[in-house]
């Protein structure tokens, strides 16, 4: 009988030719005049795109931020355990120091992220960073916790305790109108290691992708009966505008090339900061690869052209496939698109404190959409932004702002109304 043997590839070697020559990033600033021109000529891997639209956009001129994309994208491989967060910034690099990270998923409801705030507090956690979207009434969230009186990392035991009073109060969301939900994936809390740090499942993930992943896995690409029936058959207009303007939908088309095996995906619909990062997020999260790519923007409108395939190499072939993929890349468009005011609020850094604002904009009626807290270098000062409206989804009244900023006494609260009317649903 004669044995085969295969040769002995070293599980390095893939990477030998990038580690020595590295991706090529080269910089343009002459040939546009108001952009620059980013090339980029490398091995081709997964999710290689997602790294490189995670980057700063429009005109690059300061050389440290040059150096800094050529750097990530180039020839020197970071290590997971040196990327970090704003919050391990602040709180060094020690993991008997870090908080700790907890991710939420739930059916939202108006109150939930003050009812979540509210229990960290009673619970004696303080809360170092927090971000959470709402979409399609669906809230995920990430928060930064550590102990109340040592400001140190939660143990087991307590962290235990935690969970199971915060799923009592997102299970609470269960409505019977609306069973799909009802699934504990769909409703659950999981503590991680803190995002950036070395060996945690939130190494390389930065926290924009996470709560894209969240929300994806909790279904938010699926319209609840209660809001598909609540939606009026009206045109929706711009606010602002002279005139009156239809909202342009976003639309997606998913299409296959079968001389080349692939599916062509085009995206269109208004432009803005970050659509491509949340576009790319999605189609790699889905497990589809990126082979070639073509993107414009003209007139304030986005066009986006894909052409991917399967991990497994193949097109998208049956119907259902291409109607899942373009549900997910329509929320993943939307997600980021608050229809609401946005509160800007800068206060002294103190424990309970995102429970005490939450409380004051519940009471006044009104719904958080999105919200980032961070607390500064100094940890002497917390920044955080919300997005809110009405419980009706009205713009917030002038009023009720002066009489919230009189009971959050002497915190800097700023308004930016950015109200932005949905797109028709189809």
């Amino acid at each position: 009988m004669t044995k085969a043997f295969s040769p002995y590839f070293d599980p390095e070697f893939d990477s030998l030719s990038e580690r020595i020559n590295g991706p090529s990033v080269t910089f343009d600033n002459e040939s546009l005049e108001d952009y620059t021109i980013v090339k980029i000529d490398c091995v081709k891997k997964q999710d290689q795109l997602l790294e490189v639209v995670q980057e700063n956009g429009m005109k690059v001129s300061d050389q440290r931020v040059i150096n800094y994309i050529q750097q990530t994208i180039g020839s020197k491989r970071v290590d997971p355990s040196k990327i970090t967060t704003q919050t391990s910034k602040v709180y060094g690099t020690d993991l008997h120091g870090e908080p700790t990270a907890i991710e939420m998923t739930a059916t939202d409801r108006p109150g939930l992220f003050s009812e979540i705030s509210a229990a960290l507090a009673d619970l004696h956690c303080n809360i170092v960073e927090a971000h959470a979207w709402s979409h399609n009434a669906r809230l995920a969230c990430v928060a930064y916790i550590s102990d109340q009186s040592s400001n140190t990392r939660i143990d087991d035991h307590r962290l235990a305790t935690i969970k199971y009073h915060l799923n009592t109060i997102l299970h609470a969301s269960i409505r019977p109108d609306y069973t799909s939900l009802q699934s504990p994936q769909h409703k659950d809390v999981k503590s991680i290691g803190l995002v950036g740090a070395g060996g945690s499942e939130g190494t390389m993930t930065t926290m924009e992708r996470r709560l894209h992943q969240l929300l994806l896995s909790a279904q938010d690409f699926n319209v609840p009966p209660v809001q598909r029936r609540s939606c009026p058959p009206v045109i929706s207009v711009r606010v602002g505008s002279h005139s009156e303007k239809k909202t342009e939908k976003t639309r997606v088309l998913i299409e296959n090339c079968s001389e080349k095996g692939y599916s062509i995906v085009t995206v269109q619909c208004k432009d803005r900061r970050r659509l491509m990062f949340d576009t790319v997020c999605t189609l790699a999260d889905m497990q589809y690869v990126i082979s070639h790519a073509s993107v414009d923007s003209h007139g304030g409108y986005a066009f986006q052209e894909y052409f991917v395939r399967k991990i497994d190499g193949g097109a998208l072939i049956s119907e259902s496939e291409k109607q899942h993929a373009m549900k997910c890349l329509e929320a993943a468009v939307e997600r980021r698109v608050c229809e609401g005011t946005r509160l800007e609020l800068c206060a002294n850094n103190r424990v309970g404190l995102l429970s005490d604002i939450t409380r004051v904009l519940r009471e006044k009626g009104l719904v958080v959409l999105r919200a980032d807290l961070a607390t500064k270098l100094d940890k002497s000062t917390v920044d955080i932004t919300f997005y809110v409206r009405d419980i009706v989804g009205n713009n917030v009244d002038m009023e009720l702002v002066k009489s919230m900023k009189r009971e959050m006494g002497l915190i800097d609260l700023a308004v930016k109304n950015e109200k932005v009317v949905k797109p028709l649903a189809a």
